[in-house]
């Protein structure tokens, strides 16, 4: 398995601690508890598996993340870009804007990623 793929409830675990940490890992099961409705032996469970995988740290019983959330992003935007449109950028951008009129601000923050990314 890919070193950042996370399922679904594995992202939004692994985004309480991005938005919380360091955080006890006390805290992050009343976390867990309050925002995913889990229990506290599913919150070490997947607490346990992300940090095998390498994207957490559990020290001394605080929880901090090894993969930064924008790397963890970039990897799942690539790999739908990848795995649904071929790798083509337009063909996403078409699909996902489905009609949609972009405000000036947006498009001008667009132009200037792009303008950004062929330098």
């Amino acid at each position: 398995m890919e070193p950042y793929k996370l399922f679904d409830a594995e992202y939004k675990f692994a985004c309480l601690i991005w938005d919380n940490e360091p955080i006890n890992s006390t805290d992050l099961v009343k976390l867990s508890q309050a925002k995913l409705g889990w229990k506290k032996s599913t919150t070490y469970t997947v607490l346990r598996k992300l940090c095998e995988r390498g994207i957490l740290r559990n020290d001394e019983a605080t929880v901090t993340a090894i993969v930064k959330k924008t790397d963890a992003q970039k990897y799942e935007s690539q790999t739908v870009v990848e795995k649904a449109f071929s790798g083509s950028l337009p063909q996403f951008l078409t699909a996902f804007l489905g009609g949609k009129k972009l405000s000036e601000d947006e498009a001008e923050e667009l132009k200037r990623i792009i303008e950004e990314a062929t330098r």
